[in-house]
C-alpha cells in the first residue's frame, strides 16, 4: 500500500516542497527512512512510533519505507513529523485514500500526540503556495503565522487526533487571522538632552537609510540616540513585513499573538558575538545572525572596537549587498540583510568621561584602540560623528524640550516620499541603497554645489566610495529641507557629517 503527503524543507528563508511517500510492504518488520534526513528527522520515527500509540493507533507491523524527495535535497529539522505521521495512517488505511494527498503537513509530534509548533513557518508556507497548494495543516501555535499567506486555507491541529478527525469527516473549522497588535511605540528622542549633530546625524541616517558611526565619552547619548533610530523609521510595508517575519520566524523570535512584524527592529549583539552568530550559520540548520535578524530596521553594536576585526570585516560584503549567503559542506543558505548599521565607540581604552584631561592612554593604545575598526568597514560608513561629553549646563539647566520622536518622524517620511517619488521605477526604496554610479549618471549634484567634496577628493581625505556616499546624503539633506537639487550647504553638511574627527 503507497501514501504521499506534502511537507516543506527550509533553506534559509527559502522553501522547498517535499513528497513524503510510505510503502507498506510483506516482510521482516521494519522502517527504512532515505532522502537525506538528518539526526533530527530520523529521530521523528520514534517520536511517530509513540504519538501513534498514544493516541490510539498501531504503528503498522510490516516493512515500511518511507521516502522523502527531492532524494538529493537535505532534509532537516522536525517539522516533517506530522506529515510522516499522516501518511503512516493513509498507507494503513486509518485515513481514507487520497483525503491526505493534497494537503501540506507542518508540524512536531510530541510522544503524547500533541502537534507541537516548529520554526519558519511563514516562508514554508509561501513556498507551499507557490507550488500551488492552498491548503495546509499546522500546530495550533502557529496557526495565526501561517495565516498572514493569501490564498491559502490553514488548518490549526492542537494533537493528531483532531488532524485524524479533520482527516475522516469531522472537519476543523478554518482558522482565521486575527486583528494583532499595534506596536508600541519605542523611546522618544526628547529623552536624549542636547547632542544637536547625533539628534541631527540620526534623522539624517533615518530618511536616507545611512550607516551611523557615533564617538564619544561615556554618558554622551550614544546608545539613547542608536535605541531612538528605529521610531524614526517608517512602519514596514506588506512586502517588508513578510520579509522580516520570515527571518524571525526561522531565527525563532517571532513574539507569540503578534505574528507580522510591522515595526523596523532593532538588535544590538554583544561585543563577545562570533561571526557566525553576527552574519548567520551554525552546525547543523542553517540559521539566520544578527545581521539578518535586523532585515528592515538597526543593527547596533555598541563598542565596536571591543568586537574582533575579522568579526566586523564579514559585515562589509553584506552590506553593499543586502544579502548574506553562508555556505557550509551539506548546503547554503541565503538571507536578506538591508540593515543600517549604527556603530559606537569610545575615544580611546580607559573611556574617561572628563575626556582628555583625565584620559591616561596613550597615543600609540589610543591607535591600537581606533585600528580595530577598520579603513574598508569605515569607509562604508555615510554619517560619522564625535558626540561631546554633556556638560552641566546642557543637562540640569535645560529649560526647553527637545523634539520629540513623533516630530522628527514626519519629517523623516516627508523626505522619504520625496526620494521615493524621485526613484520610482528603479526597485529603490531609500537613497542609502543608490549605486554611485546611478547616482552619479541619473541625479547628479550640480558641478559648483560639489567644490567642496572635489577638493576634499583630491587631497586624499574622501576615496572614491566617499565622495558617492557625500553625495547620498547631499541628496537626503535635500530632502529633509524640501529642495528639488542639493546645493553647497548640502553638500556642506554632508561633508562635515562624514569628516568629523572621531577620535580624540
Amino acid at each position: 500500500m503507497l501514501a504521499r503527503t506534502w511537507s516543506v524543507g527550509l533553506a534559509g528563508v527559502t522553501g522547498a516542497l517535499v513528497e513524503v511517500e510510505v510503502d507498506l510492504a510483506s516482510g521482516l518488520p521494519g522502517v527504512v527512512l532515505v532522502g537525506l534526513p538528518d539526526a533530527v528527522v530520523r529521530q521523528s520515527l520514534d517520536r511517530v512510533r509513540a504519538a501513534l500509540g498514544n493516541t490510539g493507533h498501531d504503528f503498522p507491523q510490516r516493512r515500511v519505507t518511507i521516502g522523502l524527495s527531492p532524494a538529493s535535497m537535505p532534509k532537516q529539522g522536525s517539522g516533517f513529523d506530522l506529515a510522516i505521521a499522516v501518511a503512516v495512517l493513509a498507507a494503513a488505511g486509518t485515513v481514507p485514500e487520497g483525503v491526505a494527498e493534497g494537503l501540506v503537513f507542518l508540524g512536531e509530534l510530541g510522544l503524547d500526540g500533541s502537534v507541537r509548533g516548529v520554526r519558519g513557518v511563514l516562508p514554508a508556507v509561501l513556498a507551499a503556495r507557490r507550488a500551488g497548494h492552498t491548503r495546509v495543516v499546522v500546530a495550533q501555535v502557529n496557526a495565526d503565522e501561517a495565516a498572514l499567506v493569501a490564498g491559502v486555507e490553514v488548518v490549526g491541529a492542537s494533537d493528531l487526533a483532531a488532524v485524524l478527525g479533520h482527516l475522516t469527516g469531522d472537519r476543523l473549522p478554518r482558522h482565521v487571522r486575527g486583528p494583532g497588535d499595534v506596536p508600541a511605540p519605542g523611546p522618544d528622542l526628547a529623552d536624549v538632552v542636547g547632542q544637536v549633530t547625533g539628534r541631527r546625524a540620526v534623522e539624517v541616517a533615518a530618511a536616507g537609510g545611512h550607516h551611523l558611526y557615533l564617538s564619544g565619552p561615556p554618558g554622551a547619548g550614544k546608545t539613547m540616540l542608536a535605541e531612538r533610530l528605529p521610531g524614526l523609521l517608517p512602519l514596514l510595508d506588506e512586502t517588508a513585513a513578510t520579509e522580516v517575519t520570515a527571518v524571525a520566524s526561522v531565527a525563532g523570535t517571532l513574539a507569540p499573538g503578534a505574528p507580522l512584524v510591522t515595526r523596523p527592529p532593532f538588535v544590538a549583539p554583544h561585543h563577545t558575538a562570533s561571526a557566525a552568530s553576527l552574519v548567520g550559520g551554525g552546525s547543523g540548520q542553517i540559521r539566520p545572525g544578527a545581521l539578518s535578524r535586523a532585515h528592515g530596521g538597526v543593527l547596533f553594536l555598541d563598542e565596536a572596537p571591543e568586537f574582533p576585526r575579522v568579526v566586523l570585516d564579514t559585515l562589509r560584503q553584506p552590506l553593499e549587498r543586502g544579502s548574506v549567503t553562508v555556505h557550509r559542506a551539506h548546503g547554503s543558505a541565503t538571507f536578506p540583510c538591508r540593515t543600517q548599521l549604527v556603530l559606537a565607540a569610545n575615544p580611546c581604552p580607559c573611556a574617561s568621561a572628563a575626556g582628555d584631561t583625565a584620559c591616561t592612554c596613550s597615543s600609540l593604545e589610543r591607535r591600537r584602540y581606533q585600528s580595530r575598526l577598520s579603513g574598508p568597514l569605515l569607509d562604508r560608513i555615510d554619517l560619522r560623528v564625535e558626540l561631546p561629553a554633556v556638560l552641566r549646563a546642557g543637562w540640569l539647566d535645560a529649560d526647553t524640550a527637545d523634539e520629540s520622536t513623533a516630530v522628527v518622524a514626519a519629517r523623516v517620511r516627508t523626505a522619504r516620499a520625496a526620494a521615493a517619488a524621485r526613484m520610482a521605477g528603479t526597485g529603490l526604496s531609500t537613497t542609502g541603497q543608490v549605486p554611485g554610479r546611478l547616482l552619479r549618471e541619473r541625479w547628479p549634484v550640480p558641478r559648483a554645489a560639489l567644490a567642496l567634496a572635489e577638493r576634499a577628493l583630491e587631497r586624499g581625505a574622501l576615496s572614491v566610495r566617499g565622495f558617492d556616499r557625500v553625495t547620498r546624503v547631499a541628496w537626503t539633506l535635500a530632502d529633509l529641507a524640501g529642495r528639488t537639487v542639493p546645493g553647497p550647504d548640502e553638500v556642506a553638511e554632508a561633508l562635515g557629517l562624514r569628516l568629523q574627527r572621531v577620535a580624540a
